[in-house]
């Protein structure tokens, strides 16, 4: 549960932060103590078995059981004794350990309230699926997506992206409270039937603040007209919040329905595992066999032909040729797409053609203000230039358009703490739930190493590398788009002082 802490005697545990504190003074515990700890304390005077306890903190790892022996041992010193003068954490002869001690659950800690933008702001939770069929839930969740899109391409509006528009899912809907979490003044709820070649749409523009409903309607077309209809609700929303219509520039649309509901199903895999990026792969080469013209197909496939080797250290030269080549593909076919803008300027910075790039995140920010991904981006690209100022700012703003996004938000995020010196904030972020477990590791390792935590920065280099046998510094530094040497002699130490291979 997001930002669950757990109390007993002087200490607050926070387990999504990674952070024990005594009062207001952080303990010293690593993150295998944390993970120990969090385990032993939800399920306080319960005996946990070595197994169980040696699983939560080495999660599919083999490791020997005296490692769970030196982190209990550790723990006892940290911790000191409990306010009886006993001992908080007891052995059970041959079988485990037991939390002694009174816990209190502080349920989950708050979030500041996001204030309200200086414009119309609104997000688009999932659409419904009402049909008889479950497995037209992707197409209500395609509808979903692209009136996100069409509205975050309205210039005069704030929109929620849709990782965390789709964190709601499945939830009780308290408008007020989902509208206050994420910062907006007014949702857009719906449902959606598809069946026999015919499609029946619901929607309801609410103001959370009033419990209003600015604008309802019902649309009963055919399957053909699906995105005649998309524009429709995009335009009486658009009228609704601005009190005139300003149509975005035309975006290109699919010709074939089983194309996009591929489609659809892949962006849904393209942060994930190596195999879910095969599936992907495997889905967009479909959907572009079905609709040769189709150019979300195009910049989806580009990323994958980017991420799907990302987990194994890097795609190499063929593969970024393939993807850049992809991409321009998909501005050619819809040169009005912010998405497949951003995503061919992040190629093309690796590409080290910065002129080029600078000028398609520039485009892709005119077209499309709310696109949180391309200020994920460009917040790596500008990291690694060295203005680590804009690329702070830029993840912010990212951040705040998405703000319980994808695990490589954290990864950007922490990369530039790291950037900017700021290595406790790096550690935080970067042992989240989130992005921990993930390449984001070689980050963290260099982090604790400026810290001085060496043991902690090489345990996590060696699990690194279990995921990236292959990886070296030198071949990171050579393909990575730096434009700084100063900054780029910055991560190169780090890695070093945390045991990466040179």
């Amino acid at each position: 549960m997001r930002g669950l802490r757990f109390a007993f005697g002087p200490f607050v545990l926070d387990p999504g932060a990674g952070t024990l504190l005594r009062g207001h003074d952080p303990v010293a515990v690593g993150y295998r103590g944390i993970k120990l700890l969090e385990a032993l304390i939800g399920r306080p005077g319960d005996i946990l078995g070595k197994g169980d306890l040696m699983d939560a903190a080495w999660p599919g790892m083999a490791v020997e059981e005296g490692n769970l022996t030196v982190q209990i041992s550790q723990l006892r010193k940290l911790l000191g004794p409990a306010a009886d003068g006993g001992e908080w954490i007891v052995t059970v002869p041959r079988i485990g350990y037991r939390f002694l001690g009174s816990v209190e659950k502080r349920g989950d800690a708050k979030r500041k309230p996001l204030p309200l933008p200086d414009k119309p702001s609104i997000a688009v939770l999932p659409f419904a699926n009402i049909g008889d069929d479950p497995g037209q839930e992707t197409f209500a969740d395609g509808l979903t997506e692209d009136l996100i899109t069409d509205l975050s391409r309205t210039a005069g509006l704030f929109v929620i992206a849709r990782n965390s528009a789709f964190s709601y899912r499945g939830k009780p809907m308290d408008v007020r409270a989902i509208a206050e979490d994420l910062g907006v003044r007014y949702l857009l709820t719906g449902s959606a039937r598809r069946a026999a070649g015919r499609v029946r749409i619901n929607a309801q523009l609410v103001d959370a603040d009033s419990g209003d409903h600015l604008w309802a309607e019902r649309f009963d077309r055919s399957l053909d007209d699906i995105f005649a209809v998309q524009d429709e609700v995009t335009a009486r929303i658009v009228e609704a919040l601005l009190g005139h219509l300003r149509a975005p520039l035309p975006r290109n649309r699919p010709n074939n329905i089983e194309a996009y509901d591929l489609c659809v199903r892949a962006r849904k895999l393209m942060d994930d595992t190596p195999q879910s990026a095969r599936e992907a792969h495997l889905m967009l080469t479909r959907a572009i066999s079905l609709d040769p013209d189709y150019a979300e197909a195009y910049r989806w496939l580009a990323m994958n032909h980017w991420m799907g080797w990302v987990h194994s250290g890097g795609p190499t030269k063929p593969d970024r040729s393939v993807a850049l080549e992809l991409a321009r593909k998909a501005v050619a076919l819809d040169p009005n797409d912010a998405g497949c803008r951003w995503v061919l300027a992040y190629l093309l910075a690796y590409e080290r053609s910065f002129a080029e790039a600078d000028a398609e995140f520039a485009r892709a920010i005119a077209l499309d203000p709310n696109e949180a991904d391309t200020f994920a981006a460009l917040s790596d690209i500008m990291v690694l230039a060295g203005r680590i100022e804009e690329g702070v700012e830029h993840i912010a703003k990212a951040f705040r358009l998405n703000p319980y996004p994808a695990s490589w938000y954290y990864l950007t995020l922490g990369q530039a703490h790291y950037a900017a010196r700021d290595y406790h904030a790096a550690v935080e972020t970067l042992r989240r739930d989130e992005t921990y477990s993930t390449s984001s590791r070689r980050f963290l390792a260099a982090s604790l190493a400026q810290l001085g935590r060496l043991d902690e920065a090489r345990a996590e280099a060696e699990l690194f590398l279990v995921g990236n046998p292959h990886f070296t510094t030198r071949h990171w530094a050579e393909t990575e788009p730096f434009r700084d040497a100063a900054t780029l002699e910055h991560f190169v130490d780090g890695y070093r002082k945390a045991g990466l291979p040179d």
